[in-house]
């Protein structure tokens, strides 16, 4: 009989988080974003006692730095305890001096890392590969994931691989595109993973440890007579690094049915034109040479896993004979270098072949501090490569009208299956939007046969800042790691917004908007923007407005509007029955509030049942014939504010060219920018009462001269 599948719906942070909680003895954390919530998984999780495939509660230490982390990682190693810490960005880079002895001495560890960039001219707690890339020397091996189920398969290939080849792991993913993603996953059974650990290895580690009772020397100083000997005696612990990874790919390709190797391709098995890449831009290349095979071309994708050691091997395995172009796709820029990392190991692969046989091979970069990369993007590479002389060095997502390596900016293209819902909402840091649209993903994920998926978009203000959820719903996997640019369904939870965002770009014909309104239908439609109107008209928008503001502070919500919109959605998205809705919201409800007492519950409940008054508004003809009204440039505003902060503060920030940070290469902004934002997102605005002000300062007045009175 058959195996049940576990089926879980969670984000990528947790998914590494099972697989290392299993894994591990200790835990060694500090926490950074967006790694932060692997340690709090591991810590909450210890903390609820729950067991290792050991029989026992991991041991979690927070230490008071990245250094101290790493540090005690290696102590821990070093004394025999299976270990493994998690972070990202200058925290895996204050790991390095550590890393370099962890991997010299040969202990098995893992380090799950959210990859996020390094800080250069500017500061970015955003995604890419500069981090990873730095660490390249260590001696560690280095797993890449592109998807949240990737993350829980591979972070399982990661522990058993330690133990076994003594060799230590990274094992990273996309900051935030995959650390903070939500699928509907598999999760893997702990009995499962039990059976392939080589328990002979974890003997021998054992063994090895520091004891007192068979004490040896580590940590010796050695002079130049034998320094190089010794570092070339562990050639033969690397050299079997990728056939043990490539075993347990297969071990857990039988347990799951998902195909694993060091290297994978996707595509036409006679491909002429390829695309090489690491992480989560790998599954919207597999969307997009869907898209484009559907329609006659030969094109395919190499997802490299497996980055130290990089094993030839295993890559002319799966490498189509055909080929005749590859684009390799960096998600970091190394300033100065003969093209970047991953590009540079792919030329090296081909640098005996003869010249009539090797194929053209370029090189691009993409998606710097998570830099949005969408099927269009994908798709202007594949052109490239159908180019006499295809682009090198190039840039993707991006106009670089300085030094032109962009390649063309295409129209957006939709690849996602058929059915597949698309939705947008517009909310502001800590106003729930957020947590309401990860308890939506949750609700549907475990009620239904549905596959699901959330990304979350915020900006650096985090609360009080301008947030996007991307949700995705539908009957088939869901590989899209990018923003919903093409929506079924667009909610605005923030009336002021109405002026400042361009909300319904990409909004599908016959889509829907829901607008948390504070005027009446006829106030509504007076202050809709001439370009809302027309595009709702000529689109065949249908308008649903609900004063969830009004209604928050009746019920005793104040400004937490979320549990009243979520309830909106649930009634005209008809993702799912709404009173199925209604039952599965109630339900988390008492999950998330139920210990702060019975009157917080029943105002989440009524929050829930008063959602469902949504009003649809009629869209007059006559709309349609609507021109978009002509935003006049204020010209006594600084050029930089018109030409920089304006558009960055009205979302359109990638919009601007290479250009217009010329003269600013370094990372400097003027100061007082801020002088000219005014986000205006307070609802109302507090009335300044003389009187209360004057009453208050007498009193502390009063009080501050009793205190000098009988001060000594």
């Amino acid at each position: 009989m058959e195996k049940k599948k576990n089926f879980i719906t969670c984000d990528g942070n947790m998914a590494a988080s099972h697989m290392a909680y299993m894994f591990s003895e200790v835990a060694a954390i500090y926490p950074i974003t967006p790694s932060s919530n692997m340690a709090e998984y591991v810590d909450e999780w210890a903390a609820h006692g729950r067991k290792n495939i050991f029989g026992e509660t991991v041991h979690v230490c927070e230490m008071q730095s990245e250094g101290g982390a790493s540090g005690a990682v290696h102590g821990s190693l070093q004394a025999g305890a299976l270990t493994s810490t998690y972070t990202a960005s200058q925290g895996l880079l204050l790991m390095i001096p550590n890393m370099y002895k962890i991997a010299g001495e040969l202990l098995p560890a893992v380090f799950h890392v959210s990859a996020r960039s390094v800080a250069a001219h500017a500061l970015s707690i955003f995604g890419d590969h500069s981090d990873i890339y730095a660490t390249r020397q260590t001696g560690f091996a280095l797993l890449s994931s592109g998807s949240v189920q990737q993350i829980m398969d591979l972070a399982g290939v990661a522990h058993l691989s330690t133990i076994k080849t003594r060799i230590p792991f990274v094992h990273f993913f996309d900051g935030f595109r995959s650390s903070h993603e939500v699928q509907k996953i598999e999760a893997l059974d702990m009995e499962d993973m039990k059976k392939l650990v080589d328990w002979n290895a974890i003997q021998a580690f054992r063994d090895n440890a520091l004891n007192p009772e068979h004490p040896v020397t580590r940590g010796t100083a050695q002079n130049p007579d034998i320094f190089f000997q010794a570092k070339e005696s562990a050639n033969k612990f690397y050299d079997a690094v990728p056939d043990v990874v490539n075993e347990y790919m297969e071990e857990i390709s039988k347990l799951t049915g998902r195909e694993y190797k060091p290297f994978t391709y996707y595509g036409d098995p006679e491909a002429e034109n390829v695309i090489i890449a690491m992480a989560s831009v790998t599954e919207v290349a597999k969307e997009v040479i869907d898209f484009l095979r559907a329609k006659g071309e030969k094109i395919g994708l190499i997802t490299c896993h497996l980055y130290r050691p990089f094993s030839a091997k295993y890559f002319f395995n799966i490498f189509p004979k055909s080929v005749k172009r590859i684009a390799v796709l960096d998600r970091t820029k190394e300033p100065g270098a003969n093209g970047d990392p991953l590009y540079l190991d792919v030329r090296d692969l081909f640098y005996d072949m003869p010249a009539e046989e090797r194929p053209i091979i370029v090189g691009g970069r993409y998606g710097l501090s998570s830099k949005d990369t969408t099927p269009a993007m994908i798709q202007s590479v594949y052109e490239n490569l159908k180019l006499a002389e295809p682009k090198n060095q190039f840039t993707v997502g991006i106009v670089d009208d300085i030094t032109f390596k962009s390649l063309p900016l295409l129209e957006d293209i939709d690849v996602t299956p058929k059915g597949t819902i698309q939705a947008k909402f517009y909310g502001i840091g800590s106003d729930g939007t957020v947590g309401a649209n990860k308890n939506s993903i949750k609700i549907i994920g475990e009620s239904t046969d549905k596959y699901c998926q959330g990304y979350f978009q915020y900006d650096s203000k985090k609360s009080g800042g301008f947030t996007v959820s991307h949700l995705r719903f539908g009957d088939h996997p869901i590989r899209s790691t990018y923003y919903v640019n093409i929506a079924d369904f667009v909610a605005c939870h923030v009336p002021s917004y109405l002026d400042k965002y361009d909300m319904l770009k990409g909004l599908r014909k016959g889509g829907t908007f829901l607008f948390n309104s504070i005027w009446d239908v006829e106030e509504t439609k007076r202050r809709l923007p001439d370009s809302m109107k027309a595009y709702m008209a000529k689109n065949d928008i249908g308008f649903y407005i609900i004063n969830a503001t009004e209604i928050a502070e009746e019920i005793g919500l104040g400004n937490r509007i979320n549990t009243i919109m979520q309830s909106a959605f649930f009634k005209i998205a008809n993702v799912i029955p709404y009173e199925m809705a209604v039952e599965q919201m109630k339900k988390f409800i008492v999950k998330s509030f139920g210990r702060k007492g019975e009157e917080i519950v029943n105002m989440n409940y009524a929050a829930v049942d008063r959602g469902g008054q949504v009003v649809k508004v009629d869209i007059p003809a006559e709309w349609a014939k609507l021109e978009a009204e002509e935003i006049a440039v204020d010209e006594s505003r600084p050029e930089f504010i018109r030409n920089v902060v304006d558009p960055i503060n009205a979302q359109k920030g990638d919009d601007l060219p290479v250009s217009a940070f010329v003269g600013r290469e370094d990372g400097t902004f003027p100061a007082g920018t801020t002088e000219y934002e005014k986000r205006g997102i307070a609802v109302s605005v507090p009335e300044w009462i003389l009187k209360i002000v004057s009453s208050v300062t007498n009193v502390l007045m009063f009080v501050l001269t009793q205190l000098s009175a009988h001060s000594y």
